[in-house]
């Protein structure tokens, strides 16, 4: 199945040359919306500012197969305020990430319909860099194949199973020593 674009998504495409800016929204404690526009601009009745120390972005990634590859923003925080987001914890917040294209008159796409969809994630491992020349707030968004690594306990024993249900005695024989006889095969 072929994905569609917009007429203007499409020539951008088709030209061979397309300019394209990001469009990043971090729904932290505060949201944050952030452009790769040199100016502000709005989309989707949000405004989206070029001062927000966006640094750098991965690039979009098509993948044929399943992977764990995470997603990655980084912003240069010079007044520590991804640092005290950090610190009030952001992991499992919202990360969206769009890409647009510009004009061959040089203003942008912003139309719902022109404007790609390319990271819905969460956040999974914010993280400060600091060389003592720039600060800089990493932000590595959930990849979609992250609960692959989840662990989910399950003790297979009869107090292990009225923590779930009181009423349940599926496991109620289960214990050492505790033999059955099975009849195996034709009876």
């Amino acid at each position: 199945m072929a994905r569609a674009f917009s007429t203007n998504v499409q020539a951008a495409i088709d030209s061979g040359s397309a300019e394209f800016f990001m469009l990043i929204k971090l729904s932290f404690n505060s949201t944050y919306n952030l452009t790769s526009l040199p100016y502000d601009v709005v989309y989707d009745g949000d405004t989206y500012t070029s001062d927000g120390g966006l640094f750098e972005v991965s690039s979009p990634r098509f993948s044929s197969v399943v992977d764990r590859e995470a997603y990655r923003v980084v912003i240069a925080d010079n007044i520590n305020q991804m640092l005290a987001e950090f610190k009030a914890n952001v992991v499992g917040h919202d990360i969206s990430v769009k890409l647009g294209f510009m004009s061959p008159d040089g203003t942008p796409h912003l139309d719902t319909a022109d404007v790609l969809d390319i990271y819905n994630g969460t956040a999974d491992s914010p993280s400060i860099s600091n060389d003592l020349e720039q600060r800089l707030a990493i932000i590595e968004g959930t990849s979609p194949m992250a609960d692959l690594d989840f662990v989910n306990v399950f003790y297979t024993s009869k107090d292990g199973m009225d923590q779930r249900s009181a009423t349940d005695t599926s496991f109620d024989d289960i214990y050492a020593d505790h033999e059955v006889s099975i009849k195996w095969g034709k009876v």
